[in-house]
């Protein structure tokens, strides 16, 4: 595990407490789960899990990774059966393939995992992910490109062995940090 990663989000929860309060799952998310057939789901990234939270209230076994343990640990104690959570470096990190009928990935890019998510879904499997992109109106701070979509760029990850269920850029109504431009994307395995 990276170290350097581990140590530097762990200081973010620990510094940014309000990331670690109870928030609304997406809303997008909210939208896609009634179209999902099965009920295992994975989480990249939970953080504290609102995600997570969500989807095992509405009946999914989840599975959430995150590099924190101090977010891992605030989604622990939350007390939810249907919730297992992972301490991984995504980059080390195997994802079993055709295995999830859910898999959700927001407020975090990582291009090299995406066609991994897409070989770990089960057909008529889902893939939602949402985060952020490059816009002219983002209030936060200068960002690494790295870690901001191109306008359209998630539609490019996926070729016919999956039917595009919904796309849309918006600016988050959320309660983040900074008002940004958003990417989300929903995809089905055929």
């Amino acid at each position: 595990m990276s170290q350097k990663d581990k140590l530097k989000w762990d200081k973010k929860y620990q510094e940014t407490t309000s990331l670690l309060k109870d928030r609304e799952a997406s809303e997008n998310l909210k939208k896609i789960i009634e179209k999902t057939k099965g009920k295992k789901a994975l989480d990249v990234a939970s953080g504290a899990g609102r995600n997570s939270i969500y989807l095992a209230i509405n009946g999914f076994d989840v599975e959430a990774l995150d590099i924190s343990s101090v977010a891992l640990d605030v989604l622990n104690n939350k007390g939810f059966k249907n919730i297992s959570s992972k301490l991984v470096d995504l980059d080390e990190y195997e994802v079993p393939k055709n295995s999830y009928d859910l898999i959700v990935m927001t407020n975090f890019l990582d291009r090299n995992i995406i066609s991994k998510l897409s070989m770990a879904l089960k057909t008529d499997g889902i893939l939602f992910i949402e985060t952020y992109m490059e816009d002219d109106e983002n209030e936060k701070p200068p960002s690494n490109p790295d870690f901001l979509l191109k306008k359209d760029e998630l539609k490019t990850f996926f070729d016919n062995a999956f039917e595009l269920l919904d796309y849309d850029e918006f600016f988050n109504k959320e309660s983040e940090l900074y008002r940004m431009k958003k990417q989300f994307i929903a995809i089905k395995k055929i």
